[in-house]
Formats: structure tokens, C-alpha cells, sequence
């Protein structure tokens, strides 16, 4: 599990470090149980006893998280990460989500979402980790929780993080400092 979780940690630094890359988690994903297994995958290797966490009322997911890392359960306005497998939270969780201070911006949250929806839209990327720009293709869950977020007008360099999931295991992470246009 010790190595699970570092291969993972891995391809989620890989992720944030280069938005909009799509990196497969679904080897390590295999080997847990249950239906929420991508999410777990996430958990065991992002949480500690250390931080907090909210499943949007998933009371199996918070069980099951609560089980593997020891993370504490906390209302989505002090979790550290959120974990989100219902699109209807996600107006919500978004504009409740802690996203640091100027003086602590890093105390802020980690959103994760399961998106199992088909890309319908292209999007222009930029920012940190971006050559200039990038078009990518994306879902309407992800095209409206950026825009959720951007309407957020966060003061530099607060923010909230995304990392989006699907069911077969392909992540990729949108961090705070990444703009997008829809095309």
C-alpha cells in the first residue's frame, strides 16, 4: 500500500504541475474495494491523521475514509479536502470551501470530483505550469466548477484546487492559479 501510495502521489504531482494532463490512477484503484474506489485511492494516499476531509454527505465514503487514513471528519466551510461524487454539491462546496488567507493562502481546500461525464466543450487553459495556453476537451462538470470558482474572485494568490476523477481512473488537476476560457 506504502508504494501504491507514493506511485499516486507521483502522478498527482504530475498533474497539478502541469494542467489539464491526464494521468491514470487506475491500477493502484484496482486493488481497493467498493464503488468508490478512485476516490479511496485518492484519500489513502492524500490524507493523514493530521487533516480533515468531507464526502458530501456520502456517509459509506466518509466511513470508508475515516477507516483507512484516520482523517478527521469536518463541515466543508474547515475540511482541508472535500470529495465530491454528486455534481448537485458542487455550487456549494465551491463557494463554502476554505481558500487560505493572504498571509496562509496554502490553508485552503482541495476539491476532488468524480466526473464520469463525456467532454462536450473545449477550454483554453493558462497559467503556472502552462506553456502560454493549452485547448482542452472538458464536461460540463468541469466547465461549471471552474466557472463557479473564477466567480469566486479570489484575491491572488488565494484559491481552491481541483483534481478531477473518473470511475476508470484518469485524474487531472486544475490548481488555483489556472485561468480558462471556454471556447
Amino acid at each position: 500500500m506504502v508504494f501504491d501510495s507514493q506511485k499516486v502521489f507521483r502522478l498527482v504531482l504530475d498533474a497539478i504541475s502541469s494542467p489539464g494532463k491526464v494521468v491514470d490512477i487506475k491500477e493502484t484503484a484496482d486493488k481497493l474495494f467498493g464503488r468508490n474506489r478512485v476516490l479511496l485511492t485518492l484519500a489513502v494516499t492524500l490524507l493523514d491523521n493530521e487533516v480533515s476531509f468531507n464526502a458530501c454527505d456520502n456517509d459509506s465514503l466518509t466511513e470508508d475514509i475515516t477507516s483507512l487514513t484516520l482523517a478527521g471528519w469536518e463541515r466543508v466551510e474547515a475540511a482541508d479536502f472535500i470529495f465530491i461524487n454528486d455534481p448537485d454539491h458542487m455550487e456549494y462546496v465551491i463557494k463554502n470551501a476554505k481558500y487560505g488567507t493572504l498571509a496562509d493562502p496554502h490553508k485552503s481546500a482541495t476539491i476532488i470530483v468524480q466526473n464520469d461525464n463525456e467532454p462536450v466543450d473545449r477550454m483554453i487553459l493558462s497559467g503556472p505550469g502552462i506553456d502560454g495556453q493549452i485547448e482542452v476537451s472538458v464536461s460540463n462538470t468541469v466547465k461549471n466548477a471552474v466557472l463557479i470558482r473564477d466567480a469566486q474572485n479570489y484575491e491572488y494568490p488565494q484559491g481552491i484546487d481541483f483534481l478531477f476523477i473518473s470511475g476508470a481512473g484518469e485524474l487531472f488537476a486544475i490548481p488555483r492559479l489556472t485561468r480558462m476560457e471556454v471556447r
